[in-house]
């Protein structure tokens, strides 16, 4: 049933013992209960902009770092218990927040996030790919955290509004993107480890380039076989800020003993006395995937860690996961792989080709792993190949989102068109699918 025919059939039942006033607050309640699967949700119509003159002239790309440079605006929208949602605002990001010297979050890291990027399609228009996963991702979360509930697809309608508010930040160059990043912590006014009872959201966007500035160019990653990134039972499932601050050090320790620019994560095993029966877990910002050939000579293999609760389901590790499977190139499987089995595949030379992925990086290419006592396991890398793996995926992911294959995954925010772009001129890879 329609929730305008159940709301007029309330309204008539009703009358007779309810003021009107008293009534139309049930029936919008219930309405709202059927059309957004929760009774308490702030909504996108209602969102009141405070709109500061444009700072943004030209960025330089060449220059910018991630993360480093912000849009004007960001998109905030407040929670409290007894209250509900206030509105969403869009407003002037040099406000910044005013935060309560007693927020749990500051206490005791209540807050969850999510990474995503708005691209420039070939055709003019912003795009997002594949938004209603990390909007789905963030609202696990922060259920996690047992954060205020709210409708994700009223989050991701109030996301797009503030890109079209900052469009003109938006690169206009391949490889450049508006780097989009959604939060949510608790601003409860108390100290004590309880249920938050004030919860806020915001979003705020970044022009940036390559993750890493090194680019397409192989990196290797310190294996990290003392320290562990998430535990069985814990949240290494969910994007909690929990799960990256203690990875600050042994990133750091990695860069100055080995000269890694991040870590790859094993999970011990319970025989602690055998390194080598370890699992590989993820890095600190990518999933992991290995290629490798077959012990019996049959093929090759394309493995990736399982989502066993310590792994993120990364947006991108799904993307290629589908991708694979769909190109039939190989066995594709989420499966656990130890320390040991990686290093007797590069040994014997059947450890084809390491990448990296997520949103930030989108397809990394590593040529090794370096161990604590200096051992490497190397994994060859062609940079100038097309064919290999790592490049048909990087190039069948960014086709899609910038639009220059047809695909679902590919959301567009507006109906802008620019002409003549730089963008216009790349080819589309063979490899990308049409249609997903």
């Amino acid at each position: 049933m329609a929730p305008f025919g159940l709301c007029a059939r309330l309204r008539s039942s009703a009358a007779t013992s309810c003021t009107q006033d008293y009534f139309n607050s049930i029936a919008l309640g219930i309405c709202r209960q059927i059309s957004t699967g929760t009774s308490d949700t702030f909504r996108h119509t209602d969102i009141e902009k405070r709109l500061t003159s444009p700072s943004h002239s030209s960025v330089d790309l060449e220059s910018v770092r991630f993360g480093q440079t912000f849009t004007d605006h960001l998109l905030t929208v407040e929670h409290a218990e007894g209250h509900g949602w206030g509105r969403p605002q869009i407003r002037p990001f040099a406000e910044g927040f005013t935060i309560h010297p007693a927020s749990t979050v500051l206490h005791y890291g209540m807050c969850c996030f999510e990474g995503m990027k708005a691209y420039l399609g070939v055709d003019g228009r912003g795009r997002l790919f594949r938004p209603d996963m990390n909007m789905q991702r963030l609202h696990r979360s922060s259920r996690r955290l047992h954060l205020a509930d709210y409708d994700p697809g009223e989050l991701l309608e109030c996301l797009k509004e503030l890109l079209r508010v900052e469009r003109q930040w938006l690169p206009e160059r391949e490889g450049y993107s508006l780097y989009i990043r959604p939060y949510m912590f608790s601003s409860s006014h108390s100290i004590g480890i309880s249920r938050p009872t004030r919860s806020t959201i915001a979003v705020i966007l970044s022009p940036v380039g390559p993750y890493f500035a090194t680019g397409l160019t192989p990196i290797k990653l310190f294996l990290d076989e003392r320290n562990v990134r998430a535990w069985p039972g814990g949240v290494g499932d969910c994007k909690v800020g929990s799960n990256y601050a203690p990875t600050i050090l042994p990133q750091t320790t990695a860069q100055q003993l080995h000269g890694t620019p991040q870590v790859l994560y094993t999970m011990p095993s319970k025989d602690s006395s055998d390194a080598d029966a370890a699992l590989i877990s993820e890095s600190g910002a990518m999933n992991v995937f290995f290629l490798l050939d077959k012990e019996d000579g049959s093929g090759q293999q394309l493995i990736t860690p399982p989502l066993d609760g310590t792994i993120l389901p990364g947006v991108t590790r799904d993307s290629v996961l589908q991708l694979a499977r769909h190109w039939w190139d190989c066995d594709v499987l989420e499966a656990h792989i130890t320390v040991g089995a990686l290093k007797r595949a590069a040994a014997e030379g059947r450890l084809r080709e390491i990448f990296g992925c997520g949103t930030a990086c989108i397809v990394q290419p590593i040529d090794g792993l370096v161990r604590a006592d200096g051992q490497v396991l190397a994994a060859p890398f062609d940079a100038s190949s097309i064919t290999s793996m790592t490049a048909r995926m990087t190039r069948a992911l960014t086709d899609i989102q910038y639009a220059r294959v047809p695909s679902d995954w590919s959301v567009p925010f507006d109906d802008a068109k620019i002409q003549d772009k730089e963008l216009a001129g790349a080819e589309p890879c063979h490899d990308a699918v049409m249609g997903l």
